[in-house]
């Protein structure tokens, strides 16, 4: 589906379809366990909580999160 294949969606404002979009984010929300995950996102995340278990005490502090964000930019 598209926002094309709807008029009625086409037709709103910039401010009125951003607050459509949080209201479908919000009901999405509201039902995360209908929501799949996908096999890789699982296995990533499995991934890293494992890392996370193995050293709990190797995190990042926020400063060298954001050095490492704005060195990939």
């Amino acid at each position: 589906m598209k926002v094309a294949d709807i008029p009625e969606i086409v037709r709103l404002t910039v401010p009125e379809k951003i607050l459509l979009a949080e209201d479908l984010w919000e009901d999405i929300n509201s039902n995360e366990s209908d929501v799949p995950v996908p096999p890789g996102h699982k296995k990533e995340l499995d991934r890293r909580l494992l890392k996370y278990k193995s050293n709990p005490g190797n995190l990042l502090s926020l400063e060298q999160l954001q050095e490492r964000i704005e060195a990939r930019k």
